[in-house]
């Protein structure tokens, strides 16, 4: 099909469609959980018509995927600004909870999904899970290289110490929306890894 202004527009519109069912998905998922959130009021909260929006994700399975990926997608990417590995990985973990601190949406949102997830039945499950997995194994890299730069202290496991690291992010965003963003995440991470590193982070 040649590419017309008028296609052009059509698919600007379109994408720009999509990308506010994602921002109102994600508001809503945050609020209410995914069992509790409904295609129609995501709907209502975008202005069309439920057939409208089934056009852009056909099922709310689909819609919930998409949020996770598009969040997934914005971290992935301001993660690889520059190569980082060992200490330089670790310091930016502490800097991506700092960003976080400004998202209280998507805090809220993969707080609330991940608890849910839990379940084998929710269709987020099989996502978290890899995301866990990935997570701590990249951790552990960091420490493992940190280890092998001679800036981890003596008797820390890297595959616990990853573990640990990735657990208190997690639990750190439960208390930062239950003290209503007073707790100070990216400090608390950083006194963490302080303590297990022999030189400054």
């Amino acid at each position: 099909m040649r590419v017309t202004p008028e296609n052009r527009r059509g698919y600007a519109k379109g994408r720009a469609r999509r990308t506010e069912i994602l921002d109102q998905a994600m508001a809503l998922f945050g609020e209410a959980g995914y069992r509790g959130a409904s295609l129609r009021t995501i709907a209502t909260r975008c202005g069309i018509s439920h057939p409208g929006l089934l056009h852009h994700f056909p099922t709310k399975e689909a819609l919930l995927l998409a949020v996770l990926q598009r969040r997934d997608d914005v971290d992935d990417e301001w993660l690889a600004l520059g190569v980082t590995r060992g200490v330089d990985h670790l310091r930016r973990l502490t800097d991506l909870a700092e960003l976080n601190a400004k998202r209280r949406g998507i805090v809220e949102l993969f707080s609330v999904v991940a608890a849910e997830a839990t379940s084998p039945d929710h269709p987020a499950h099989a996502y978290f899970e890899t995301r866990y997995r990935t997570s701590v194994a990249n951790t552990e890299r960091a420490y493992l290289q940190a280890r092998d730069d001679g800036a981890l202290r003596p008797g820390t496991d890297p595959a616990t110490a990853a573990q640990q690291l990735i657990a208190l992010m997690d639990g750190l965003q439960i208390q930062w929306l239950i003290s209503d963003c007073t707790t100070d995440m990216a400090e608390v991470l950083r006194a963490h890894i302080r303590a297990q590193l022999t030189v400054e982070l």
